[in-house]
């Protein structure tokens, strides 16, 4: 039997791949790469290959699960820019699922097209650099109205 705590990392960490599901299936056809993808970050997150799959095969629609915090908010962003690579092809519809995220986590749009150059090619960042990009996408893209409620 799992504690509440657990109960509520595992959910934290489910409700993180459903989002990369929903962007997934934004234009509505999940390639095979994206599904790979799935997979590695859903690992990188200790979730096992049978709950990634539950996920996959649901029929759920998701909702957009917002991150309590900036520094989880920017680490989905993060996993959403490696889902939007995965196949190799930006769509637009990818694009403006991002957008969306981006202003409902209280961020300015701008912040996609931002991110998607600094993951060009699809490669993302070391983690050392991508310390020192959430903090300048804090300086420019965090909307000044949320910003007591970033930390």
């Amino acid at each position: 039997m799992i504690g509440f705590f657990e109960h509520q990392y595992l959910s934290y960490k489910k409700n993180h791949i459903k989002n990369l599901l929903a962007l997934a299936r934004a234009d509505e056809h999940t390639d095979e790469k994206e599904i790979e993808m799935l997979y590695k970050i859903g690992r990188k997150y200790g979730l096992k290959d049978w709950q990634i799959k539950n996920l996959i095969d649901g029929s759920e629609t998701f909702e957009l699960n917002i991150p309590d915090n900036f520094n989880d908010r920017m680490n989905l962003l993060y996993d959403l820019m490696l889902m939007v690579y995965a196949d190799e092809k930006i769509e637009p519809r990818e694009i403006a699922f991002c957008q969306d995220v981006a202003k409902r986590f209280g961020m300015k749009k701008e912040i996609v097209p931002w991110l998607i150059d600094i993951f060009s090619h699809g490669t993302p960042p070391p983690p050392d650099e991508w310390a020192e990009i959430k903090r300048e996408a804090m300086e420019k893209f965090f909307e000044e109205k949320d910003a007591r409620t970033a930390k």
